[in-house]
């Protein structure tokens, strides 16, 4: 395991299961102080430090970013990975759930972001990196809010690259696709026919599977590092070429 992260300190929105826990490890294994912000951080083992933040409160998020600063000595690396599905049409869903999930997935960045920003000023290597989707560019069945709340996760990336790039902080997102996650494992069990809906998962993806979350964690690990210098403003897509092959069907036998 390389070490390119010692020194540096970081903060994991959602650090406490799925694509955030794996996020916080890795990032703890390449050399980085981490901290994580979730709703219930009693998941994050030791060394993590976990504190306890709801990104949809304006005043739990601050104060949870800045007793995470204490904590750590400050503030490199932020990763705004929180965040809630949703399922359906534009006919689906209630007005109450789109502000929620608005409210979680989008301002839940912005709430995070703006109170790290000073802590992330004075670094010499800051970055911030969301957690995008695929659904934030590809047009997915039953998926209208979710997608509608990941494409402005995508702009608000561009614009924060934009907005901080002369202050020494790189903005990146990445674009998973479909992730073996706890929340796709709780779609499985409710579908009628969970093996075959897993199946149809596996097989939009050309690679024929799900990602895995150790494999985003990677993806967020590179583009927080150092060595990615130079990369800022970019949507990294981590799904199995959904987004960019478009491959002929397997001849039959």
């Amino acid at each position: 395991m390389t070490t390119e992260l010692h020194g540096l300190t970081a903060l994991v929105t959602g650090g406490a299961s799925g694509i955030g826990l794996a996020t916080a490890r890795l990032l703890g294994a390449r050399g980085a102080a981490v901290a994580v912000l979730d709703l219930d951080p009693a998941g994050a083992p030791a060394p993590l430090h976990g504190f306890t933040a709801d990104v949809a409160d304006d005043n739990s998020v601050r104060s949870a970013v800045q007793n995470a600063a204490d904590a750590l000595g400050g503030i490199d690396i932020l990763v705004n990975n929180a965040g809630i599905g949703a399922a359906g049409t534009v006919e689906d869903n209630a007005d109450e759930q789109w502000h929620r999930v608005l409210d979680v997935n989008v301002l839940g960045i912005v709430r995070t972001t703006r109170a790290a920003l000073p802590h992330l000023r004075r670094s010499g290597a800051a970055s911030v990196v969301n957690t995008c989707s695929i659904a934030a560019t590809a047009g997915l069945p039953q998926r209208a809010l979710y997608s509608a709340s990941k494409g402005a996760v995508l702009s608000l990336t561009l614009a924060m690259a934009a907005d901080h790039v002369r202050e020494g902080i790189r903005v990146n997102c990445v674009n998973p696709g479909t992730v073996d996650t706890p929340w796709v494992g709780r779609l499985l069990e409710a579908a009628q026919d969970p093996a075959g809906e897993r199946a149809a998962l596996n097989g939009r993806q050309p690679t024929g599977r799900l990602v895995t979350v150790e494999e985003v964690a990677s993806a967020i690990a590179y583009l927080a590092s150092p060595a990615a210098g130079s990369t800022t403003g970019t949507a990294l897509a981590v799904d199995g070429g959904m987004a960019g092959l478009r491959l002929r069907p397997e001849p039959k036998p």
